[in-house]
């Protein structure tokens, strides 16, 4: 598996490179956006790990352009630990986040499960198309289409929208949304579930403020309804 490492800080990059090589990953380094997008553009990589505030290009727009191309996992490091910036990263299609200074510990424990959901589709369970609707979604290919076209998804959002309709009519909380989906939960984390079950309605649903499938149990949480 091959990671990009993108930070301005390259004793950050230098101290990532060597923990995540030590645990058999290959690493590129980059140092600003634009040799962010250029890289992805290049070289196949199987996550990125994505610095918020850098020269030349921000990481928020590096992460915009990469999805303009591709749907490569990606993990922004953010140094502010204010809900806004992270939710803005989400927004720009990023699947994960974290805060600066961080646990490299905690670090390797996301990328494993990011990894492990890409190599790893709920797809090989069996039915592998599921039809909700104008929602379909093929889960071997990991394609989603609404209305007879072809939705773009992050990797996160396909993820949570093929859990859910697997699970339809299950009512899940945050938490364990987050446990199942991203394979961790952390109280502080739950907005993350909240920004991707927006980011699906408004691209799933015909009228985002009145979702008929991407559902909300008040108090409680999240549930799908074919």
């Amino acid at each position: 598996m091959k990671i990009l490492v993108v930070d301005d800080e390259k004793v950050i990059v230098k101290g990532v490179k060597f923990n995540l090589e030590n645990e058999g990953y290959e690493v590129e380094c980059a140092y600003d956006g634009e040799e962010a997008v250029r890289i992805v553009r290049e070289v196949k990589v199987d996550l990125v790990i994505l610095d918020l505030m850098m020269p030349k290009m921000s990481g928020l727009e590096a992460c915009a352009r990469i999805r303009e191309f591709s749907q490569v996992p990606i993990i922004m490091l953010t140094a502010k630990g204010e809900d806004t910036d992270k939710i803005l990263g989400l927004d720009y299609g990023a699947d994960d986040y974290m805060t600066k200074p961080f646990n490299i510990m905690e670090l390797k424990s996301r990328i494993r499960a990011i990894l492990r959901r890409v190599a790893n589709p709920m797809s090989r369970e069996g039915i592998t198309r599921l039809v909700a609707g104008k929602i379909v979604i093929d889960t071997e290919r990991r394609q989603a289409w609404f209305d007879g076209k072809e939705v773009i998804l992050t990797a996160k959002e396909f993820d949570l929208m093929e859990f859910l309709m697997r699970n339809e009519g299950k009512v899940y909380t945050r938490e364990n949304l987050l446990k199942f989906v991203w394979d961790y939960a952390h109280p502080d984390d739950a907005r993350t579930v909240d920004v991707h079950i927006c980011r699906l309605r408004e691209k799933l649903e015909d009228n985002p403020a009145k979702p008929q499938h991407i559902s909300t149990k008040r108090g409680v949480g999240y549930y799908f309804k074919a």
